[in-house]
């Protein structure tokens, strides 16, 4: 019986500890699981508390560490624990490339340091990556990523627009000028310049792409003829043409093969949304790097048709098609437009179109848009115009591997009642709830007196 007792315990015991060893085991598991994976839920409002995807894919593109160093003191007057919202913030990216370091240093600490970084302001930033730096003063996503998108951009891109003749200026601040898309390709490193034909000799080698937006007075012929002479060479050309006349670049149509009908897109859809007739919505587009994974609205007002003819020459895709249920109008514009199956081209309607071709081992691109007021000032914020914008600029200097960011917007946190509802919310706070208390009231009393 002793025997017995004594195997049992030494049962029990060999038990009880493998259980331990394993329990042991199972914990440390755990917790280096707990070490080398991280899961997160992001469960605030508009999800500002993670990277948007279009952040995470633009730092998958960056090979190589990114160091940032920012000048802050431990606290500020009027921001309070700099350090801590930066250190905040840039652990976001952290997360998503984890060789990206942080340092601080202290401005008053160590002014000499700040000096020789040519610091600012408390709180500036300096964002080194393969061998080029940058400051920022902004800290928000957006600012950020387009810091990291222009430290990719390894070349100098040179965008020219032509000048001379009236068009749209990427300077300008006037509603049809396109000065407030010109500071965009400025933020995401791009160069910009203007080139007047009728003094320079000849559009210069060094020009990444060029813009012709919307020229309201004719075209000298020798100015035309430096034009096709730049697309012979395999130059990139953003054409942006409106309803007006083509001012004598009827030759450079005739080059890329386009047709353009006369006329302005009628959009009913566009009326359903409380915009004007006249304005196209773009939703539908071709497959192409400039619309991958674009899945946004964009609106172009008073558009035109644009029909790229099939040819041996150039390959097209048609990048957006407007007006599923309208159509191209060709008469006047006043009262109550209607569709004539006579004169009006009925819809879905193809107003911008991507040409390519390979010239000497190198690709040239070309894209026509029939509306120049979509990156005009007056209208660039509608929809996402200016990231399809940024896209077709990126497409068009080589580098369609760089993403436009869209600002996240703080969604609305107001809560807005109707009248009625206002008057049924203070009816039922302000007197049936306190009847009911007081009924309430009455009640109890009256039960505990008849007690």
């Amino acid at each position: 019986m002793i025997t017995v007792n004594k195997k049992l315990r030494l049962h029990w015991l060999i038990q009880n500890g493998v259980f331990v060893v394993l329990l042991l085991l199972l914990v440390g598991l755990l917790g280096y699981l707990a070490w080398e994976t991280r899961v997160q839920w992001d469960v605030s409002q508009n999800k500002r508390n993670s990277l948007s995807q279009a952040s995470v894919e633009a730092l998958q593109k960056m090979s190589g560490p990114v160091s940032v160093t920012v000048y802050a003191t431990t606290q500020d007057v009027r921001l309070g624990d700099i350090r801590k919202i930066m250190g905040d913030f840039l652990a976001l990216y952290q997360r998503a490339k984890p060789d990206l370091t942080l340092t601080f240093i202290d401005p008053v600490e160590q002014p000499k340091l700040a000096q020789e970084a040519g610091i600012q302001v408390n709180g500036e930033m300096v964002v080194a990556f393969a061998g080029r730096n940058e400051h920022l003063t902004t800290v928000n996503e957006q600012a950020f990523t387009n810091l990291l998108m222009r430290l990719t951009r390894f070349s100098e891109k040179l965008v020219m627009t032509l000048t001379g003749h009236g068009e749209r200026r990427l300077d300008g601040a006037a509603n049809h000028d396109l000065g407030e898309f010109g500071k965009q390709l400025a933020l995401k490193g791009f160069k910009t310049g203007a080139l007047n034909l009728a003094i320079a000799q000849d559009v210069p080698a060094n020009v990444s792409m060029l813009i012709i937006a919307s020229p309201q007075v004719g075209l000298l012929e020798g100015e035309v003829d430096k034009l096709l002479a730049y697309i012979e060479r395999g130059g990139n050309l953003l054409w942006l043409i409106d309803q007006e006349p083509l001012r004598g670049l009827q030759p450079l149509a005739e080059k890329l093969e386009l047709t353009l009908t006369p006329g302005v897109v009628i959009d009913p859809q566009a009326q359903q949304l409380k915009a004007p007739i006249t304005f196209a919505l773009g939703a539908n587009y071709g497959q192409h790097p400039v619309t991958h994974n674009f899945d946004y609205i964009t609106v172009f007002p008073f558009a035109r048709q644009i029909i790229a003819n099939e040819n041996q020459e150039w390959n097209s895709v048609s990048l957006v098609e407007v007006a599923q249920s309208g159509w191209v109008e060709n008469g006047k514009l006043e009262g109550d437009i209607t569709f004539d199956q006579t004169y009006d081209v009925p819809g879905p309607v193809s107003i911008a179109a991507a040409l390519s071709r390979v010239l000497q081992d190198r690709e040239q691109r070309v894209v026509v848009i029939g509306s120049g007021h979509f990156l005009a000032n007056t209208y660039l914020g509608n929809g996402s115009n200016l990231d399809f914008g940024i896209n077709l600029i990126n497409w068009l200097t080589g580098d369609e591997d760089l993403i436009a960011i869209q600002p996240r917007a703080t969604l609305d946190s107001n809560l807005t009642f109707s009248q009625s509802a206002l008057t049924v919310i203070a009816v039922g706070f302000l007197i049936i709830l306190p009847l009911i208390f007081l009924m309430s009231g009455v009640v109890v009393w009256w039960r505990r007196r008849r007690r």
